[in-house]
Formats: structure tokens, C-alpha cells, sequence
């Protein structure tokens, strides 16, 4: 009978240890692989990887020459969540490399000069995302085609997407995107809906990024259809 019970207990405690090891406990918001958790709300007080900080750091970061995949640059790729979330303390923004090397005022600040460094809003985002875990999330329900201004829907899907490659310190293909007059200059004339909807005979923008909702297409096409107003 004892032999009984120490078998039993030793057969117990095996089929414990086989379902810890085996059984993986998956956190919402940290699925990897490039596929992140998606809501068809979006908070105002929370930030979403794929719709403001995949699209920021692609821009910004993950440029020719600099952390790319083909450049690398010091061994840094900031392609994918996986890697960026590599340079990332989840909850602590203010001792993640992410973010650290971004409000630096010398010659290590990223984007290094003479690339604009990044908007206090865009920093602030940045930490936010960090500080909430730094979850691979992602809302679908934040875009609204009525509203088609500059203020309010083209300069801040410019700034998100594609300054961080077009402006004055680094013109990619030429082209700056970082004001009112140069966004205007391309949308007359074609090109920024061409590439942006990923158009036959158009450069995909933005590159190496993924191509923006058919809303926020939408919403730019409105507004140069209403007459690419400064409102």
C-alpha cells in the first residue's frame, strides 16, 4: 500500500511538472511573429503598437543606411515588434534604449542629425507605449473619413508615416514631407496618393512599412479633393 501511494504521489507530481513545462501561458497584447492583438475600439488613453509606433520608428529609425534590414547599422534592426520590443524594459520607459537614445541632445541622439529629431509629442507617445507594457496591439476603430482637415487628419498621418524619410535633413527620392507647402506640392501633382495606395507606377509608401488604412486614404484623397486646404 505504501509502495502504492509513492508511486501514485511520484505520478502526480511528473504529470505536474510535464504540464508546467509543456503548457505556455500567452499574455494578451505580446503576441509575436508580427501579428499583434487587435481591438475594434480604440482608447484615447492608451497607445497601439501597429497604428503609432511600428509606423514611427519604420519612418524614423529603420532607414537606409541606418536600422534597416540591410543596414543594421551597429548590429540594431528595428523592423519587426520583435526586434524593437528587443531594446524595450516592458513598463519602464525611462530605462529603455528605445527611448533613451531618442531625447539625447549630442551626437548619439536617434535620428541622428542632420535628420529632425523626434516631436516631444512623438517622444511622449513613444514612453507612454513602453510604460503601458509595450504590448504588439493594435485598434482598427480610430480612423473617421468624415474628418479630412490638414490639422486634423493629413499633417499628423504625415508626420507618423512619412516625415521620419522626407524631410529637409533627409529628402528621400527627394522629396520633403515636412510641411504644409511640400505635402500640398506633392498631392497636386499625384504622387503622394500614388504611393501611399500603393498605385501601379508609384513607389510603395511608406517603405518597408505596412500600406495605411483604406480610411486614411480616404481621408487624404478627401482632402485634396476639397482643395488641399491649410484647415
Amino acid at each position: 500500500m505504501r509502495r502504492i501511494r509513492t508511486l501514485s504521489l511520484f505520478t502526480f507530481m511528473f504529470a505536474i511538472s510535464f504540464f508546467m513545462i509543456t503548457c505556455k501561458h500567452e499574455i494578451p497584447g505580446y503576441i509575436d511573429g508580427g501579428i499583434p492583438s487587435q481591438t475594434s475600439n480604440c482608447s484615447p488613453d492608451s497607445v497601439y503598437f501597429a497604428n503609432e509606433i511600428q509606423p514611427l520608428i519604420i519612418s524614423n529609425c529603420a532607414t537606409t543606411g541606418c536600422h534597416d534590414a540591410n543596414s543594421h547599422k551597429e548590429g540594431v534592426e528595428l523592423t519587426s515588434y520583435s526586434k524593437i520590443r528587443g531594446h524595450v524594459n516592458a513598463f519602464n520607459g525611462s530605462n529603455s534604449k528605445l527611448y533613451t537614445v531618442c531625447i539625447k541632445t549630442n551626437k548619439d541622439r536617434m535620428p541622428p542629425a542632420p535628420m529632425t529629431p523626434l516631436a516631444p509629442a512623438q517622444l511622449a507617445k513613444i514612453l507612454k507605449w513602453i510604460n503601458q507594457g509595450a504590448l504588439n496591439n493594435q485598434c482598427t476603430g480610430g480612423c473617421d473619413t468624415t474628418l479630412f482637415t490638414y490639422s486634423g487628419a493629413v499633417a499628423p498621418m504625415m508626420n507618423t508615416f512619412c516625415k521620419g524619410c522626407h524631410n529637409p535633413g533627409s529628402p528621400g527620392g527627394g522629396i520633403d514631407l515636412s510641411t504644409y507647402a511640400t505635402i500640398k506640392a506633392q498631392a497636386i501633382n499625384g504622387k503622394l496618393v500614388g504611393s501611399i495606395a500603393h498605385s501601379t507606377g508609384f513607389a510603395a509608401m511608406p517603405k518597408g512599412g505596412n500600406k495605411l488604412l483604406d480610411c486614411q486614404i480616404t481621408q487624404l484623397k478627401k482632402w485634396i479633393q476639397a482643395g488641399t486646404q491649410n484647415d
